[in-house]
């Protein structure tokens, strides 16, 4: 059985990869890596804002806030690493 806690995870990854996208302008080959990223984020964010209890922003039990800000700390980090193993570093990346 599907808990709540995995599909808000995921509606949660969704919305807020979505959102970089409309940000950023394109994300070529690292969608799935993004979606993958934001999605353990945001459940591992859940599970961090449930035990610290201090969440201002909750959907029952499912912390919305903290699971956001680690969301966004997966999609961050897939996006510095995707800068750095670019081949010809940012400038090819801006090229493009």
């Amino acid at each position: 059985m599907i808990g709540p806690s995995i599909v808000l995870s995921a509606v949660l990854a969704v919305f807020h990869v979505s959102l970089y996208v409309l940000i950023r302008g394109r994300t070529g080959a690292r969608l799935p890596l993004l979606l993958l990223a934001a999605f353990l984020g945001a459940w591992a964010g859940d599970s961090i804002g449930g035990r610290l209890g201090a969440d201002p922003l909750q959907v029952g039990d499912y912390s919305v806030l903290t699971a956001s800000l680690v969301a966004w700390l997966g999609i961050g980090a897939i996006a510095v690493l995707g800068v750095l193993g670019s081949v010809g570093g940012p400038e090819a990346e801006a090229r493009q």
